[in-house]
This record gives C-alpha cells, structure tokens and sequence, in this order.
C-alpha cells in the first residue's frame, strides 16, 4: 500500500515530492523498530541495521521503476552531456529522498533519545572522524550527549580517510547495483542514517538546532550523496541492459559506454565532495 503514496511517473515530473515520500518511510522505519525491537535482548544490538532495512523495503518499488525507466532511455542518447541531461530528473528525484529520509532520522533519532535505534550509525561516524580513538568516541556520544572528543585526525589524515571510506561506498553502490538493480538503495539508506546519526551529535541532541545540523552535513553531503546515486543509475542500468539486450547487442555497448560516462562523473564528485567536508564546511558551521 506505502509504495502507492506517489507514482513514480509523477515523481520524474516532480522530484520535490520525493522529499515528503522520504519523511514518511523513514519515520515509519524507525517507529517499527522502536516500537516492536528496540526492547528485544538480541535484535535491539542490530537496531541500526533494521532501521535500514525497512526503509529500503519501503523503497524499493520506486528504485526499481527509476533504473528500468532510466535504462529504456539510456538507449537512445550519447555524449557527456546528454547522457547528464537525460539522467538530471531521477538524480533529482533520488536526492529529494534522500533528503527526507536525513530530516526524519535526525528529528526521530533526537525526539526517542534512543542510542540503539543508530548504535553502528555512530561507530561509522566515530571511524570516520575519529580513527584514532574510536570507542572513547562512542562511548561519549551515548544520551545524555558529551562535548569532549578523542582522538582528532588532522585535515589530511581525515581527507584520505573520508575519501578511502566514500570509494569503498561507491564500489559496494556499483556492485550492489549490478547485481540487483534497485539494491543500491541498501547504500544510500544506510548514508543517510549515518549522516543523521552525525546531526544529532553535531546539534548535541537539540530539537531546535536540527536544521543547522541538516545544513552542516548537507553542504559536502549533497554532492557525496549525488556521486552516490549516479554510481547506483550506471550500475543498474547496466545490469538491466544485460537483461534487456545481452551483451553484445549495440544497443548495450551504447549503454555501457554511457554507464562508464556516469562513474567518471561520479568519482570527480566523490573527490570534491571530500575536499568540501574536510576543508571548506567546518568554515561555515563549526
């Protein structure tokens, strides 16, 4: 019944609404695993992963219709440009989601003040950005929130250690869509719930500063999310594109080469977005 809140035709024509279809499957991931998980000796220790994994559920009728559509229209175009051009729509609509899916983890992580609904959110977090004292850093960013931080990296340290863990993401996004083509969005859940479980540790765990927490992670979270999705629409068209045409069909090899076209683009903003998060965010919003 979820997956019939929107059509995804009108999605395409309309990308902002994913952002309220985002909202709803969100909150409802991670109310399901409050109210029916969060109490249980042994799933409440997976709370984090559970959260993901319904909201993937309920994603993926419209990730699946995306790539197919995205593939149908992939056979006719070439170019750099024009294989951005026809591909821009379902990126945007990709981010809209993905956008609601940051706002309601953040307001629903903050408002249950429960630290197992995002316990291996957090330890991503600390790895990230604190590789060298990582359970010092989880353990001080349980309810009630602390200030002090252990084991900072330097700039470069966290450049490099960012950017290696977003190119192990890419590389799993690709893969998970080749395989499956809507499988992606087990990766893209996942990041939004981490960055999530990043705002409320960045707003110490206040309701009212969440927008400037959304705001802090989205300005190098945006381009890193998009490489991110476009990595996702070159892999399951691919995969598709096998299914549709076998491969050495032409009409393949085109959509191969545009494939490797959306990687390309992928990894230039993959670095950039690095370089932002390290070097040009915490000068806004520290």
């Amino acid at each position: 019944m979820l997956e019939m809140l929107i059509n995804p035709k009108d999605a395409e024509k309309s990308p902002w609404k994913m952002f309220f279809i985002g909202l709803v499957y969100a909150s409802l991931s991670l109310l399901i695993v409050q109210w029916f998980f969060s109490n249980d000796v042994v799933l409440s220790k997976f709370a984090g992963m559970l959260v993901v994994t319904f909201t993937v559920l309920f994603s993926l009728p419209y990730m699946y219709y995306m790539i197919k559509q995205e593939e149908e229209e992939d056979e006719t175009v070439q170019g750099f440009l024009g294989v951005w051009k026809m591909h821009s729509d379902a990126l945007y609509g990709f981010m809209w989601l993905f956008l609601g899916f940051v706002v309601a983890f953040s307001f629903w992580f903050i408002i249950l003040q429960n630290y197992s609904l995002f316990n291996a959110q957090v330890e991503t977090y600390c790895m990230i950005n604190h590789p060298g004292g990582i359970q010092d850093c989880v353990n001080q960013y349980d309810f009630p929130a602390k200030v002090a931080t252990t084991g900072a990296a330097t700039k470069e340290m966290r450049f490099l250690s960012i950017l290696e863990n977003n190119v192990y993401v890419m590389i799993f996004t690709l893969l998970f869509s080749l395989i499956f083509g809507a499988g992606a969005i087990f990766i893209l859940a996942w990041n939004a719930s981490v960055i999530s479980a990043a705002v409320g540790i960045f707003t110490k765990y206040q309701i009212k500063d969440i927008p400037l927490g959304v705001l802090r992670y989205m300005i190098h979270g945006f381009p890193e999310i998009a490489a991110y999705f476009v990595t996702a629409l070159a892999g399951g068209i691919v995969g598709v594109g096998v299914i549709r045409n076998g491969i050495i069909n032409p009409k393949f090899l085109k959509i191969l080469e545009n494939s490797i076209i959306l990687i390309f683009i992928a990894i230039l903003i993959l670095i950039t977005a690095a370089a932002i998060e390290v070097y040009i965010t915490p000068l806004f919003i520290s």
